[in-house]
């Protein structure tokens, strides 16, 4: 059983210290069989910010990602639905708008309750496809995409 389950009110302190201290952090949650692991912010609500989410993607990159955007997020404003862009290093993004927070941020819900916002940050593959394209991970998935694109 993971320490978020077990001792669900000392987490939630545990997430709450990180926010004073951080202004957000990063829930992750692993993958399992043909799940997808996947991330999301926790704390930006609280700055008027929607969450921020990626799905699909190792630990690491995740929270690169994830930390790029909220950054950003302070600094001139969250992303917008449809927004395209690049950072060095990392995944072309496009932003979309979560259909049902509540569903995938259980801790945010947790804290701010069930009217979260959120965007995801769908990522391209190394081929520079988005999910949408039939050709995405030659055929293979493994991003899901927890919402409806600006455009489409």
């Amino acid at each position: 059983m993971c320490e978020q389950c077990e001792d669900r009110p000392r987490y939630l302190a545990e997430i709450l210290d990180r926010i004073e201290e951080y202004g957000w952090c990063v829930q992750g949650v692993l993958g399992t069989g043909s799940r997808p692991p996947w991330a999301y912010s926790v704390g930006l609500t609280a700055h008027g910010l929607p969450e921020l989410v990626v799905t699909g993607l190792p630990p690491h990159p995740a929270i690169l990602l994830l930390s790029a955007l909220a950054d950003r997020s302070f600094a001139s404003g969250p992303p917008h639905p449809g927004e395209l862009f690049s950072l060095r290093g990392l995944p072309s993004v496009e932003v979309v708008e979560l259909t049902s927070p509540s569903t995938h941020l259980s801790i945010a819900v947790s804290l701010y309750g069930p009217d979260v916002r959120a965007l995801q940050l769908v990522h391209a593959d190394e081929a520079g496809l988005f999910p949408w394209s039939p050709s995405y991970r030659d055929g293979r998935g493994g991003q899901p995409v927890l919402g409806t694109r600006a455009d489409g």
